[in-house]
């Protein structure tokens, strides 16, 4: 799965012990600006390639959100999904302490914490998509379904229209 000479990362492991298979893609990257880079970087669709953010609700509790790299958070809906009266993005300074990953190596598999994830429900329709791997410079492609079991999300449509 993952080449000898790359390091696995937190999320990997996690997979392997559930059994869940995934591939991993190793690149070089320089300086992370943003999703839709990386998958221009690598000739990647943004259709099936997703990003990973962190929001905390009204109630002060963290919820993970995951769309794709080329949309926006519909910050209403996600409040919706999961049952808060308002949702906010976490401050970029904050992810490492909540998630234990950093900024453009944050994926919901293997946080500090579960935290109730929300995947957009366009990963519905495809074989596969691209999720990070909890490092820069680490990608996972992984089945839809799998996502969803291992980070116990719910697909629902959690974008601007």
């Amino acid at each position: 799965m993952a080449k000898e000479k790359n390091v696995k990362t937190n999320a990997m492991r996690i997979l392997e012990r559930n059994k869940i298979p995934y591939r991993a893609n190793f690149y070089t990257c320089e300086e992370f600006i943003d999703g839709m880079h990386i998958a221009d970087m690598l000739s990647q669709s943004y259709d099936v390639s997703f990003k990973t953010l962190v929001a905390v609700g009204k109630s002060k509790e963290n919820y993970v959100f995951v769309l794709p790299v080329d949309k926006e958070l519909d910050l209403k809906k996600a409040a919706k999904s999961v049952g808060e009266k308002s949702v906010e993005l976490l401050h970029v300074k904050e992810i490492r302490d909540v998630t234990g990953y950093i900024r453009g190596g944050c994926t919901a598999i293997g946080m500090k914490k579960q935290f109730e994830t929300v995947i957009h429900s366009s990963c519905l329709d495809f074989d596969e998509i691209i999720i990070s791997g909890g490092a820069l410079g680490v990608q996972l492609f992984i089945k839809p379904d799998d996502f969803l079991k291992i980070t116990k999300a719910k697909a629902l449509d959690i974008i601007y229209s």
